[in-house]
């Protein structure tokens, strides 16, 4: 089952292509390819990176160059700005 964000980019190419564009431009900003850098370095060092296991570096709260291996659904999951009571 998709997500619900990930059936309305599919029915809506012209948000897609915005949200694209305005991702691409944040992470060419100071912060956004600051923290891109961070998620990558910790990746690589975890031993996940492009493997294709599923799991994605999850940093612990308020570190930079520390975490653990987690569920990539969890961890974007609790990333969002507005939580579901589900």
């Amino acid at each position: 089952m998709a997500s619900r964000t990930s059936d309305y980019y599919k029915k809506n190419p012209a948000g897609k292509r915005r949200r694209l564009e305005q991702q691409s431009a944040y992470q060419q900003t100071p912060k956004g390819a600051a923290i891109k850098k961070a998620a990558n370095k910790l990746n690589r060092k975890l031993g996940t990176y492009g493997n294709g296991d599923g799991m994605d570096a999850a940093h612990y709260a308020g570190s930079k160059t520390k975490g653990r291996l987690q569920k990539a659904s969890l961890n974007r999951r609790s990333r969002l700005k507005i939580r579901r009571n589900a």
